[in-house]
């Protein structure tokens, strides 16, 4: 590590289509349960049905109030609960606020508040009203789920909003890490949030046929990553944050410690809007390792960024056979996406979560409802069926690759 100050993970807080319990939906992930289903999407006229994961709001009517919650976007609610599960798991309620306020938030989200901005046209448009609500601009905004973290808990330090697409939530961990390690702030949030499933939103991503089929009785099974005969990507909304805390500052105060972020590494394509290149995710991979002190032998879990798209499956696992080399064949990798959806902006953030569980619980979870692997994505130990419990697992890694060409790769390592 570039900095004697190590950072590591005291509280996990998650919303999800798994529920809102780290350890359950852990746990239902590690069983390989999808908690994918059919989700009617908009409003009649103009609706559309597509397999996808949403959330329940259980907790947010006492956690922010009625006037609190009616100038927020769902995704602004979503990142409060995940927000405040991770305060309580890390138990910060005795911080002070001088402490407080030298706190940091580091939020990613790709679309932000788009189900408000949604609901505004369809305001004007639509049901022709002639005024909109004027708490819609402050529920549009980016970082909108970033300043209620704030505003609920107290925190006076830097407050940013990361939105690069699918890799939002992992940077701004990367970065919430950072900032703990620089001695800017001793603690700090980070993670993502995104409720990206707005009817105009999912049909611009059914226009780029990306998006995966299924019915009733498929719907669970829809997101097939890496396999022979998978069929899209899978939409979903959720939020994760994890605290993220200097070592010495933790043992202080008796927190408890899920796992060490031992490094971080992020670049950029620089190539083409959609289609991803396997030189960059090499270079955001070696970055991280080389942050972490960490060789590639020394990776015991990969959880892949793992879409279920036929241009970015066989890519991302060229872009591991590159950087593992001959151990490649033996690096478990498995995608949870098949289990949780995407999340887009939040996507990073989850699965971050999930990689810190493994390296304190040393299970992994599955590539759920995956039988064959498409030939071109072979050449690494994809994990499938109910996962695998190895007992240990010392250090992992969690891959983030976006649109736009950003990538992010975050290594965490367990404690001794």
């Amino acid at each position: 590590m570039s900095n004697s100050r190590r950072v590591v993970v005291t509280g996990l807080g998650l919303v999800s289509g798994h529920g809102q319990d780290v350890g359950l939906a852990f746990n239902s992930m590690l069983n390989g349960i999808s908690a994918v289903q059919l989700t009617s999407v908009g409003d009649e006229p103009h609706s559309t049905v597509i397999p996808s994961t949403v959330c329940e709001l259980t907790g947010a009517a006492p956690l922010l109030g009625k006037s609190r919650s009616a100038a927020m976007d769902r995704f602004s609610q979503l990142a409060a609960l995940a927000a405040s599960s991770a305060w309580k798991d890390a138990g910060l309620d005795t911080l002070s606020e001088s402490q407080r306020e030298q706190m940091c938030v580091m939020l990613g989200t790709a679309v932000g508040g788009s189900q408000s901005v949604e609901r505004g046209y369809r305001d004007l448009f639509i049901r022709g009203r002639s005024r909109l609500s004027p708490l819609t601009v402050i529920q549009c905004m980016n970082n909108a789920g970033a300043a209620h973290i704030a505003q609920l808990f107290g925190i006076g330090g830097a407050c940013y909003t990361f939105s690069i697409a699918c890799a939002s939530g992992a940077t701004a961990i990367a970065e919430a890490s950072r900032r703990v390690r620089s001695g800017e702030c001793e603690i700090a949030l980070g993670g993502g949030s995104e409720a990206a499933l707005p009817y105009a939103t999912v049909r611009a991503w059914q226009s780029m046929q990306v998006l995966a089929i299924a019915d009733a009785d498929s719907a669970s099974q829809a997101c097939r990553p890496f396999a022979a005969n998978r069929g899209g990507l899978v939409m979903g909304e959720g939020a994760a944050i994890l605290v993220l805390e200097e070592l010495e500052h933790a043992k202080a105060r008796g927190a408890r410690i899920y796992a060490e972020l031992a490094g971080t590494g992020v670049s950029c394509d620089h190539g083409h809007i959609t289609a991803p290149s396997a030189d960059g995710q090499v270079r955001a991979i070696q970055s991280a390792l080389r942050d972490s002190c960490v060789a590639a032998d020394d990776i015991g879990y990969v959880n892949a960024h793992g879409t279920a798209t036929p241009e970015g499956d066989p890519v991302e696992i060229e872009a591991l056979r590159r950087c593992f080399g001959a151990s490649a064949v033996q690096l478990p990798v498995s995608a949870t996406k098949s289990m949780h959806g995407h999340l887009m902006g939040a996507s990073g953030a989850i699965e971050a979560l999930i990689t810190a569980m493994v390296v304190n619980t040393g299970r992994i979870p599955p590539t759920a409802n995956v039988i064959d692997i498409d030939p071109a994505c072979a050449g690494v130990d994809h994990v499938l069926g109910s996962g695998r419990d190895n007992g240990q697992v010392r250090v992992a890694m969690s891959n983030s690759f976006a649109f736009g060409g950003s990538n992010a790769s975050l290594v965490f390592q367990a404690m001794t």
